[in-house]
């Protein structure tokens, strides 16, 4: 008897068919996800985009198999419009996530065919940008859509939106004015990323600190400092203001160095012993080198040594290497000539011996 009543009971057969379906659409997602992981073996974007695209395929498919026993299932059967409803919030939120996973699997896939843990980064780190920041733009409108499909198949959503609808104009100014720095910064990302003033791993010199770019996400890029902070600017800065921007086409730079001596310091040998620390230094990459007297004033002049780095670091390092050679020089072998104010009566020591009287 209880056989028999279970076989009558109305949701007994597409319960039957749901038991048989979501076993099915699992090894229908087995079966495709090793097959299309052998075919795109030789296709790194695909390959990466199916591996990221696993975990919410293994949810996609048993909601809908699952919906489509539950659209097949006779219209007066108690409850069955609630379930269909649930299920389809349920598909449309795991369909936003499937395809938020493939935007990153291809971000991911693309930015392993170009790394950017290398000596020469310039078009990894072009590309990690447009990466990153388009990826980022593209999951977040998805998940807006997403949450809009889901609030459209709510009728009591779709009547407050008409009744809005009435006063869109008050509404849309206020709503324009809350949301500018929102729109503003989103559409600074998108200038970063096609015109790319900044990319990731840059070195930039911004409110009068020296860093590197970090990070780079939808609304703000993080630069962390030298000593190991970060500024958190908004993408418009970067748009809207100035910077500097040291590694733009290269990351090569020219460091000055500047030293200030006595007039009576012979500038022959200090660019000798210039020449050789640079040349001895590892920073030194080989392609220019000059020593020069840029300013001379009342007490002074002023020495400048130019020498070229690969990178801002090493740059740092070699500008520090050459002048603390050229003091140590300049104490070791001439230390008379070490800047100095100068006071009556202290004269070179051939001028005083011109006016002592003569015997």
């Amino acid at each position: 008897m209880t056989k028999e009543m279970l076989l009558a009971h109305p949701w007994f057969g597409p319960c039957l068919a749901a038991l048989i379906a979501v076993p099915l659409a699992l090894l229908v997602h087995r079966i495709g996800g090793i097959v299309l992981k052998r075919l795109t073996r030789s296709m790194p974007v695909l390959h990466t985009m199916l591996i990221k695209l696993q975990p919410a395929a293994r949810l996609v498919l048993p909601l809908v198999a699952l919906q489509m026993v539950w659209q097949a299932a006779p219209d007066e059967l108690r409850f069955i419009a609630g379930v269909r409803h649930l299920n389809g919030l349920l598909l449309i939120a795991a369909a936003t996530w499937l395809a938020v996973r493939a935007v990153n699997g291809v971000a991911d896939g693309v930015l392993a065919k170009h790394p950017y843990d290398v000596t020469d980064n310039l078009q990894a780190r072009r590309v990690l940008t447009q990466t990153r920041v388009l990826s980022r733009t593209a999951a977040s409108a998805l998940l807006v859509a997403g949450a809009s499909l889901m609030l459209m198949t709510f009728p009591g959503a779709r009547q407050v939106g008409a009744s809005l609808l009435a006063s869109a104009g008050v509404i849309g100014l206020v709503v324009g004015l809350a949301a500018k720095p929102v729109f503003s910064n989103l559409i600074a990302g998108l200038q970063i990323a096609l015109a790319q003033p900044i990319r990731m791993d840059d070195v930039l010199v911004v409110e009068g600190e020296w860093g590197r770019v970090e990070e780079i996400t939808g609304t703000f890029v993080v630069l962390r400092i030298w000593d190991d902070r970060r500024m958190i600017l908004p993408l418009s800065y970067f748009i809207e203001k100035p910077f500097q921007n040291w590694t733009r086409s290269s990351s090569e730079l020219l460091g000055a160095v500047f030293i200030y001596a006595d007039y009576g310091m012979p500038v022959a040998p200090l660019r000798e012993e210039a020449e050789r620390i640079v040349k001895a230094a590892p920073e030194w990459d080989g392609r220019f080198f000059n020593l020069r007297v840029t300013d001379a004033t009342d007490r002074s002049m002023q020495i400048r040594v130019l020498c070229t780095a690969a990178s801002s670091s090493l740059a740092f390092d070699l500008r520090c290497t050459v002048r603390e050679g050229l003091i140590d020089f300049m104490q070791r072998e001439y230390p008379q000539w070490l800047p100095r104010m100068r006071i009556e009566g202290d004269l070179p020591q051939r001028d005083a011996a011109a006016q002592a009287p003569a015997a």
